[in-house]
């Protein structure tokens, strides 16, 4: 026990400070894709202004840097379809007007197809060899996946979450780990949405009431909690 506690640290988050286990916890990167993030891909094609995905970039950057440091696990995740669009409901295929659809050949490859290069994460976060990636057919990461399992085997309680977009696949995930038993602490800056007012909404459903759903806390917040001796004896331990 006294190992634990000297592997902690006191978080600044909203709607109350969080104490974490960093041995126990892991960093969930949500869906930082070409397809989602640059022009050209799905979501230019639904109509958005991809530059707005942009401001969370960095705020993730630094904070994947301290959990790399630290040897703490970091996930990847990406959401995309099999080749032959076989995971991919038509309802989800046919839904809304875009100028192109999943599957349909663009110029990152074919729209959310894994494999292909739209399907794949920004240069700025690519993931080492050694982390974790987890393809995902739907919003959430938990959903037909094997996270569930990988936490398990790696003892986690608690996720650092981020990506995009805030209301969809990190709530969607959020929700899904809540009601896991997982404690989570959302990077409001290493969020984004292609609509700042559901940003803006998206973080406080989470917050609300107590931190129904988790806590929200920026990256400057999560790294002075980081910068502790504590993980410094982490990072020792890691080697």
């Amino acid at each position: 026990m006294a190992a634990s506690k000297q592997l902690t640290g006191i978080v600044l988050a909203e709607p109350e400070p969080i104490q974490l286990d960093w041995s126990a916890t892991a960093l969930v990167i949500i869906d930082m894709q070409r397809d989602f993030m640059e022009p050209g891909g799905f979501g230019e094609t639904l109509g958005n202004d991809v530059s707005r995905l942009a401001t969370a970039v960095k705020p993730i950057a630094s904070v994947l840097k301290a959990a790399r440091d630290t040897g703490m696990l970091v996930v990847h995740t990406r959401e995309g379809h099999l080749p032959d669009l076989s995971d991919a409901p038509p309802a989800k295929v046919e839904r809304g007007a875009p100028s192109l659809r999943i599957g349909d050949p663009g110029p990152m490859g074919r729209i959310l197809i894994r494999g292909e290069a739209g399907h794949d994460i920004i240069p700025e976060l690519y993931p080492l060899k050694d982390e974790v990636v987890i393809d995902k057919p739907g919003k959430g990461a938990f959903y037909a996946t094997e996270l569930g399992d990988i936490l398990k085997k790696y003892g986690v309680e608690n996720l650092l979450v981020c990506g995009v977009t805030t209301e969809v696949c990190v709530n969607t995930t959020v929700r899904e780990a809540n009601d896991r038993g997982y404690r989570c602490v959302v990077l409001s800056d290493g969020c984004a949405s292609y609509f700042p007012e559901f940003h803006e909404m998206g973080l406080k459903m989470i917050k609300a009431q107590g931190g129904i759903f988790g806590w929200v806390a920026d990256s400057a917040a999560v790294l002075q909690a980081m910068k502790s001796e504590t993980s410094h004896a982490l990072a020792g331990a890691a080697k």
